[in-house]
């Protein structure tokens, strides 16, 4: 995902799935196919922004 700008979600308690503990995730939403799509911006955002 380099060079891409994604919607990160950091602020959950760690838990461990499928043997690795998780800290956050990459907001997806699926579309009419099915297929997962990344939740990005529509401008470019400072890193770290936050989402309101």
């Amino acid at each position: 995902m380099v060079g891409k700008q994604v919607t990160f979600i950091a602020n959950l308690a760690p838990r461990k799935m499928m043997g690795i503990e998780s800290q956050g995730m990459i907001l997806m939403a699926e579309d009419n196919e099915g297929k997962l799509r990344l939740i990005e911006p529509n401008e470019e955002v400072n890193p770290g922004s936050t989402v309101s």
